[in-house]
């Protein structure tokens, strides 16, 4: 079990926090409260807050850092850098796994590199945040570190990568002369954490399935994944 310090989670994210209860509970897990009857409150709440900060910030920098980009492009990128993968990769690249408030179970089964776990932290650790220094922090501290260097990267490629509902159309038109046809196929998970799965079909046949945090992220998931069968066909 790993002994955890303030000091260290602060050193780790990188900010001095005003108010440390907001880092203490952006980083304890459900399965902590479980074992430890003192502490009142998980990191929920924060995550819900800190997925629609996230989603400001980066459609905020994208607006402005690609002006001459198509709603639809902006919209895949942006699902692209706030998937639950891209977030859990952030996450690890802090070292965010090492410093959570876990419960013995999560911790023997591998809490700490858990994909969707550490995603959920990272956008609480956002949301805490927010609350303590607004949104001038938040920009600093995601932009810079996770979000601007990639987005500067695709503005220099000129846009090579359009957004896959797009790329599937067009594809999909060209060679069948019919539009794909995308529908939610099941959602799972609390109220404030659902997960979707979208699939998309060409006639009569799925050719994509995809799950994302959103209807959009799954629906854009199951036009990727209907791409690559197409390229393949």
């Amino acid at each position: 079990m790993v002994t955890w310090s303030l000091e260290q989670a602060q050193q780790v994210i990188g900010y001095t926090f005003r108010r440390p209860d907001l880092l203490r509970t952006a980083l304890t897990h459900r399965s902590y409260l479980n074992e430890h009857p003192e502490e009142t409150e998980d990191y929920e709440r924060l995550e819900f807050l800190g997925d629609a900060v996230l989603d400001l910030v980066v459609a905020e920098h994208l607006f402005y850092a690609l002006p001459d980009w198509p709603e639809g492009d902006l919209t895949f990128l942006r699902a692209t850098l706030v998937r639950t993968e891209q977030l859990a990769d952030y996450a690890r690249q802090l070292g965010l796994g090492d410093i959570l408030r876990l419960g013995r179970g999560a911790e023997l089964s591998g809490g700490r590199n858990h994909t969707a776990i550490l995603a959920d932290a990272f956008e609480a650790v956002v949301g805490a945040l927010y609350l303590d220094g607004g949104l001038d922090v938040v920009r600093d501290w995601v932009l810079e570190r996770f979000i601007a260097p990639t987005v500067e990267a695709a503005r220099r490629s000129g846009r090579t990568r359009r957004d896959p509902k797009s790329r599937l159309q067009e594809a999909v038109q060209a060679r069948y002369n019919i539009t794909p046809r995308y529908a939610i196929i099941a959602e799972s998970g609390p109220e404030h954490d659902r997960r979707f799965t979208a699939e998309v079909r060409i006639g009569d046949e799925v050719w994509g399935v995809g799950e994302g945090r959103s209807k959009q992220e799954a629906t854009l998931a199951a036009a990727e994944a209907a791409l690559r069968r197409l390229e393949e066909a």
